[in-house]
C-alpha cells in the first residue's frame, strides 16, 4: 500500500523550484494535487500544502478520512471509490464547496457540521450491507439547509426522503435507483423545495404508479427536468387546465350532492310531520288510506316531550276504533268518505252519518 506523504507529492509533481527556492517552499504554493487511482491507503501530515484548494483521491484504497484540518482553503474533496466507511475529520474544511463520496461504505451522512459553503454533496452508490439503507443526521440536514444546491443520493436503497424538506435552497436531486414508493411523498417534499429545478427518480417504484409524471408537475412550478426529460409550458399547461377542469366538476358534484340532501331532508321532515295510516274495512275488501295533516309524530318546536306524542298517537287511533263498521261501509257506499281527518267539527261528522242512515 501507498501513503500519501509531502515526499511522494514532490516527487511526482512537476515541481521546478526558482533558484533559492526549498521544495518546502514550492509545496505552499501549490493548489491541486491529484493521486487517484495510486493505490493509496491513507494520508500522512500535509500541512505545508496550505494554499491546496482541489484534492483528487478518488479510486484508492482509503478507509479513514485524516490530516485534512490543515486544508482551510480546500474547496473540492475527490474521495469516490475508497474505503470509507465514516465521514470525519471535515469540519475544519469550512471552504469546501464540493464534496464527492460515493462509491464508499458509508451508511449514514453526518459530520459534516460547519460547513456553510457545501454546495454540493455525492454520496451516490454506497456498499451497504443487504438490507440497509443510507441514513441522514438531522443535525448535518439543519448544517446543509441554507447551503446545500445539488445531492445525489442514487443507489443507497433509499425508501423515505420526506427529511430533505429542509435543503430550501435544493435545486437539484438525482436520487435514481432506489426504493422510493409513494407519490404523496414526492409531492409533500416537492411543496417544500420551492427552488427545485431538476429531480431524477428513475428506477424507483414510484416511476410506475398511475400519473405519477402529471402530479410532480402539476405540485412543484419550479420544476424543469423529471427523470431527464424536460417539462415544457405547453405540457403544464395543459396539466393545470385539466386539473382545474377536474376541480370545477367536484365542485359542481358536491353542490349537487349538498341540494339532494337538502331535498330529501324536507321529505324527511314531512314524513315525520304526517301520518299516513292505511285503513281496512272488511265488507268492501279495500284497504284505503287516511291521511292526517294535523297529526305530528315529533314536535317541530323540540319543546314536546316523546310522552306526549306517544299520547296524542294513541288518542287518535281510539277514535279511529270508534268508528262503526256500519257508519265506515255506509260512508263508503254512498259517498265513499275515506278521508275522515277533513271533519272538524263532530256535529258535522253526525249530521252525515244521520243523513246516510
Amino acid at each position: 500500500m501507498v501513503r500519501l506523504t509531502l515526499d511522494l507529492i514532490a516527487r511526482n509533481s512537476n515541481l521546478k523550484p526558482r533558484k533559492e527556492e526549498t521544495i518546502s517552499q514550492c509545496l505552499k504554493k501549490i493548489t491541486h494535487i491529484n493521486f487517484s487511482d495510486k493505490n493509496i491507503d491513507a494520508i500522512e501530515d500535509l500541512s505545508l500544502c496550505k494554499n491546496l484548494s482541489v484534492l483528487y483521491l478518488y479510486d484508492n484504497c482509503i478507509s479513514q478520512i485524516t490530516n485534512l484540518n490543515y486544508a482551510t482553503n480546500l474547496t473540492h474533496l475527490y474521495l469516490q471509490n475508497n474505503c470509507i466507511s465514516c465521514i470525519e475529520n471535515l469540519r475544519s474544511l469550512k471552504k469546501l464547496e464540493k464534496l464527492y463520496l460515493g462509491g464508499n461504505y458509508i451508511a449514514v451522512i453526518e459530520g459534516l457540521e460547519g460547513l456553510g459553503e457545501l454546495r454540493e454533496l455525492h454520496v451516490e452508490n454506497q456498499r451497504l450491507p443487504l438490507g440497509e439503507k443510507l441514513l441522514f443526521d438531522p443535525r448535518t440536514l439543519h448544517s446543509l439547509a441554507k447551503s446545500l444546491s445539488i445531492l445525489n443520493i442514487s443507489n443507497n436503497n433509499i425508501d423515505d426522503i420526506r427529511d430533505l424538506e429542509i435543503l430550501e435552497n435544493l435545486n437539484q436531486l438525482i436520487a435514481v435507483d432506489n426504493q422510493l414508493l409513494h407519490v404523496k411523498d414526492l409531492e409533500f417534499l416537492l411543496n417544500k423545495l420551492m427552488k427545485l429545478w431538476k429531480i431524477d427518480l428513475n428506477g424507483n417504484p414510484v416511476c410506475l404508479k398511475p400519473k405519477y409524471r402529471d402530479r410532480l408537475i402539476l405540485v412543484s412550478k419550479s420544476l424543469e427536468f423529471l427523470d431527464g426529460k424536460e417539462i415544457k409550458n405547453i405540457e403544464r399547461q395543459f396539466l393545470m387546465n385539466w386539473k382545474a377542469s377536474k376541480d370545477a366538476k367536484k365542485i359542481s358534484k358536491k353542490r349537487s350532492s349538498k341540494n339532494e340532501d337538502a331535498s330529501n331532508s324536507l321529505i324527511s321532515n314531512f314524513e315525520t310531520m304526517h301520518h299516513i295510516v292505511p285503513v281496512y274495512y272488511p265488507q268492501v275488501g279495500k284497504p284505503k288510506l287516511v291521511f292526517f295533516s294535523e297529526i305530528q309524530r315529533y314536535p317541530v318546536n323540540g319543546n314536546a316531550s316523546p310522552e306526549s306524542s306517544r299520547e296524542d298517537y294513541t288518542k287518535i287511533i281510539e277514535e279511529m276504533g270508534n268508528l262503526s263498521l256500519k257508519q265506515s261501509e255506509s260512508l263508503l257506499t254512498k259517498n265513499d268518505v275515506h278521508e275522515p281527518h277533513l271533519f272538524h267539527n263532530p256535529k258535522e261528522k253526525e249530521n252525515l252519518f244521520a243523513e246516510n242512515d
